[in-house]
C-alpha cells in the first residue's frame, strides 16, 4: 500500500472516530434526559395491572420486565409501560378500553409464567384445590363425572381482583331507558373477546358480532363472570339498569364492550 492509501486510510479513520464519538455524545446525553425525566415520573394510579398483582410498592421493585406475561397473554391484553413512567417503566398494565382481559386463557397463564411470583398464583392455586375439595364432598356426587379443570378455572377466575368497576348514570344508555343496536366500537376495531353467551372455544373480534336490545345491556350479557360481577336490577326510579356486584375481578370486558363513546362503565384498579 503506498503512502497516499495510507494517508486517506489514515484521514478517514480519524472522521469515523470523530463522528462517532459526537454520536456517543448526543446519545449519552439524551440518555441521560430521558433517564432524569423517567425518574422524575411517577407511576399511574390508574394502572390496571394484570391478575394477581401484589400492592403496587413491591410490584414496581419486583417485576424485572421480562414480557413473558405479555407474550403468552392470547387476546394481547397486557402492554408494557413506557419510559415516561418513572420507576413503572417496563412493567405489565392492561387497558380495558382498548383490550381487556376476557379470561379466554382459561388458566391464567400470566400469572402462572411470571417468575419473579410479583403476580402471585399461590392463592389461586389455593382457591382451585379448594374448589374441587368442595365439589367432590357434595353428598351424591360422581367424582369420574367431576373434571377438576372445569371447577378450579371457574374459582380461578372469579377470585380475580384487579379492580372493580363503576357505571356513570349520567351516560349510559340503561340509566337514560335507551336500547343499543349495531356493533358496539365499530367496524374498525380490533378488540377481542369470548362472549360467555355462544359456547365460544376462544376470543373473537368484537366488530364481528352486531346486538339488538331495547334497553342497552352489553356490559351484563357479556361480562364473563356472570351474575357474581354484574346483574340487571331496577333502579328507584323503575329503570332497568346494570348493578355492579362485590364479585367483579375488574376485567374490562364491560369497559370495552360499552357503545357509548366514553365509556359510561370504567374500571378503577384496587
Amino acid at each position: 500500500m503506498d503512502k497516499e492509501k495510507k494517508t486517506i486510510k489514515r484521514r478517514e479513520f480519524f472522521k469515523g472516530s470523530i463522528a462517532a464519538t459526537a454520536a456517543l455524545t448526543i446519545f449519552g446525553a439524551s440518555t441521560f434526559v430521558l433517564d432524569r425525566k423517567a425518574a422524575e415520573a411517577m407511576p399511574r394510579e390508574d394502572f390496571l395491572r394484570p391478575p394477581g398483582a401484589i400492592d403496587e410498592e413491591n410490584f414496581l421493585y419486583g417485576c424485572i420486565k421480562c414480557g413473558l406475561c405479555v407474550q403468552i397473554c392470547p387476546v394481547q391484553a397486557i402492554s408494557l409501560a413506557g419510559a415516561g413512567e418513572g420507576l413503572g417503566f417496563g412493567t405489565p398494565y392492561i387497558e380495558p378500553r382498548l383490550q381487556p382481559c376476557d379470561f379466554s386463557c382459561d388458566a391464567l397463564q400470566c400469572v402462572e409464567v411470571c417468575p419473579t411470583a410479583v403476580l402471585d398464583f399461590k392463592p389461586f392455586k389455593k382457591v382451585g384445590a379448594n374448589a374441587v375439595e368442595k365439589a367432590a364432598a357434595q353428598p351424591g356426587v360422581d367424582l369420574s363425572q367431576v373434571n377438576p379443570f372445569e371447577v378450579q378455572k371457574v374459582a380461578m377466575k372469579e377470585a380475580v381482583q384487579m379492580g372493580k368497576a363503576h357505571v356513570n348514570k349520567n351516560t349510559c344508555l340503561a340509566h337514560q331507558e335507551e336500547g343499543f343496536r349495531g356493533t358496539p366500537r365499530g367496524s374498525d376495531f380490533k378488540g377481542v373477546h369470548r362472549s360467555p353467551g355462544k359456547n365460544e372455544i376462544s376470543a373473537s373480534p368484537l366488530r364481528d358480532r352486531t346486538f339488538d336490545r331495547e334497553i342497552c345491556d352489553l356490559c351484563i350479557t357479556e361480562c364473563p363472570i356472570g351474575e357474581k360481577a354484574i346483574v340487571q336490577k331496577l333502579s328507584r326510579s323503575g329503570k332497568l339498569v346494570p348493578h355492579v356486584m362485590d364479585g367483579c375481578t375488574g376485567c374490562g370486558v364491560c369497559q370495552m364492550v360499552c357503545p357509548t363513546q366514553q365509556p359510561s362503565i370504567i374500571v378503577e384498579p384496587f
